[in-house]
């Protein structure tokens, strides 16, 4: 399956990234801070989304009631934040259904760790502006379940497979490259 083999794939990328967005949530202390990270977050779920926008209505016909990033913008704004300064995105380059779904694997599957990225702000004392990292709430497994099995069904050879899975790739390397560029502005 796709999937499995995206996720063996990008582990290492997948780990690296996560090592940096654990550190910057140890590096908060006020709702100011948090929206230092929202706005990480803010700026790179908006470039990809903006990437695979014309791909992936097609192949994940919900698309459109996905989490996205106006989910961030409503939090950043929450806690008094707003969208300037935003640190440098790029996205990964995506031009067809397969390589979107690729970058789409690691928007749709930061849902998994948005309670524990809540839990570890409340214990640091953030109160408000949590409804990106809430995920779709108790359906977040169902909607990653139906992610999948759509990702699974893409029509395709290996090649297609092998594109789907470098897309994936890229697209942790650069999410991660939106803290160290974040933390060079500070």
């Amino acid at each position: 399956m796709l999937s499995t083999k995206i996720k063996e794939a990008t582990r290492r990328g997948h780990q690296e990234t996560e090592k940096k967005v654990v550190l910057r949530i140890k590096d908060i202390a006020n709702d100011a801070d948090y929206v230092g990270l929202l706005k990480c977050f803010y700026a790179y779920f908006n470039a990809v989304e903006k990437a695979i926008a014309p791909y992936t209505e097609a192949v994940l016909p919900d698309y459109k009631e996905r989490r996205n990033s106006s989910y961030i913008k409503a939090d950043i704004e929450t806690l008094g934040g707003n969208l300037c300064d935003l640190p440098v995105a790029i996205a990964p380059e995506v031009d067809d259904s397969i390589q979107a779904m690729g970058a789409l694997y690691v928007l749709e599957g930061s849902i998994m760790g948005g309670p524990y990225i809540v839990q570890m702000l409340q214990k640091k004392g953030i109160a408000n502006g949590f409804s990106f990292f809430s995920g779709y709430g108790a359906e977040s497994g169902q909607m990653w379940g139906s992610f999948t099995a759509a990702l699974n069904a893409l029509p395709g050879n290996e090649m297609d497979r092998e594109r789907a899975i470098d897309t994936a790739i890229e697209t942790f390397g650069r999410f991660g490259d939106v803290f160290d560029d974040a933390v060079a502005m500070q």
